[in-house]
């Protein structure tokens, strides 16, 4: 293999790193600190270019490909045993246009150098709640967060991607062009190539108020049912989400209260900001807050404040539904077993995809579930090996006790390496368009370290 990585430098304008290179530990790594893999070669390209040419060097070496934006894929898809990882890292270029409300996204950008490139503008459009999430890996698998009820999910917002498919020949993907491609690309994660940029509608939101409010544990219930009746007719400028955290270390929190499980409610209000406390006063008087940090501030400052609470390294496992409503079961079950958070990293979201999400067709991208109102995620995460065994037995059953409250598939980007046989369920009756896309762009699977799409 040594002379093979020989030949694919000359031809790679990036980085090449092999197992016998200087520094091949530190690039083989990835967020989750669960995951330790061993590529044969790690590419680190610097244009579509050098992507074609990895892609062709694992075709020609009988070597699968693994893709890495972000890193934050919680099994690990951005590495693999064996194969070529494909590190998008170094391009992570943004070109906002302000005449048309678009952004040029390179393939390996964050959304914090999205949203840094948009603010100055006055534009957005909806990306996750961790600004060091890739925006390959969000938008490829759906794209859930703050904006989604006024904008729709990141996804929905994609006008056309540049695509290395797996015979490593280059597309670029729109409703007129590989159309079958774009429709797949939307929703069928990194099953059908490596996406090297983006290109982006942007929409007028510039600051937000908004901010967590923590709430006494008892509470939590409360909480629950007056979100469930808000969300469903909000305006759609609304956006936020109840969770379960243990009190981290933060200023505006009380000492004494530091470390202890409580009730949360994340909140984001997107429209004029002078109305912004007019429509976070039903949370204000639901109860005492034993903390809020509620207030106007930068959209990104917004989708960066938790991301020093979840540094590279910790212990990943997460299970994910999508419920249509949130019963009164359910808001037991989430009772139950939410108060027992084991960890101050862990935690337990339920996102709101209605308004604009509910405007779009099933049919009309790969991500199916239009009809869902929320996802939810039960997050696992934690620091040190010993405590594996008690974490990830309470996500499963956090997640067994609400199931049967909720749809059988749930969101590609909050699934387990386990959930491979939930596969059909997350695109119901998508899949078999799916599989014969897959069969058309990637017949030999190729692209495998994901939640696979298998060619018809």
């Amino acid at each position: 293999m040594v002379a093979q990585l020989d030949t694919l430098r000359e031809g790679i304008r990036g980085t090449v790193t092999g197992p016998d290179d200087e520094g091949y530990d530190d690039a083989r790594q990835v967020r989750n600190g669960m995951i330790d893999k061993r590529p044969a070669v790690i590419v680190q390209p610097v244009n579509a270019g050098d992507v074609m040419t990895a892609v062709r060097f694992a075709v020609d070496n009988d070597l699968t490909v693994a893709i890495r934006g972000g890193g934050h894929s919680v099994p690990g898809f951005g590495t693999c045993d064996g194969g070529v990882v494909v590190d998008m890292s170094a391009m992570r270029g943004v070109r906002v246009d302000p005449l048309t409300h678009t952004a040029r996204v390179s393939g390996g950008a964050t959304w914090g150098d999205l949203n840094s490139a948009a603010y100055p503008f006055g534009l957005a459009t909806t990306g996750g709640i961790i600004s060091t999430t890739g925006v390959g890996g969000l938008t490829l698998g759906g794209g859930i967060g703050y904006l989604a009820r006024g904008l729709g999910l990141a996804l929905d917002n994609l006008l056309s991607a540049d695509v290395v498919t797996g015979d490593g020949t280059f597309h670029v993907a729109s409703d007129k062009d590989d159309a079958d491609l774009f429709w797949a690309i939307r929703g069928g994660g990194g099953n059908f190539g490596v996406v090297t940029s983006f290109e982006f509608r942007l929409s007028p939101v510039k600051d937000v108020y908004g901010g967590p409010m923590f709430y006494e544990l008892d509470k939590a219930g409360d909480l629950f049912r007056l979100y469930r009746e808000l969300i469903t007719d909000a305006p759609e400028q609304f956006g936020g989400f109840p969770a379960y955290q243990i009190a981290p270390p933060l200023p505006f929190i009380p000492e004494d209260r530091h470390g202890e499980p409580l009730a949360l409610m994340v909140t984001c209000w997107s429209g004029d900001l002078d109305k912004g406390e007019k429509m976070l006063q039903p949370f204000r008087d639901l109860a005492p807050r034993v903390a809020e940090g509620v207030g106007a501030m930068p959209y990104p400052a917004l989708n960066s404040a938790f991301d020093a609470l979840y540094p590279s390294g910790l212990r990943h496992y997460w299970k994910a539904n999508f419920v249509k409503e949130l019963t009164d079961d359910a808001i037991a079950a989430h009772i139950e077993h939410g108060s027992k958070v084991p960890e101050l990293t862990t935690t337990m979201h339920i996102y709101p995809i209605n308004g604009a999400c509910h405007r779009v067709a099933p049919e009309s991208t790969a991500f199916a579930y239009r009809d869902a109102s929320f996802a939810t995620v039960i997050a696992g995460m934690w620091p040190n090996a010993e405590d594996d065994e008690r974490n990830t037995t309470w996500v499963r059953e956090y997640y067994e006790a609400t199931s049967p409250h909720s749809e059988e598939g749930g969101y590609i980007n909050f699934m387990a390496e386990d959930d491979q046989g939930r596969i059909r369920a997350n695109y119901r009756e998508n899949y078999d368009r799916l599989a014969q896309i897959k069969t058309t762009y990637d017949p030999a699977n190729l692209f495998r370290h994901n939640q696979n799409i298998q060619p018809a």
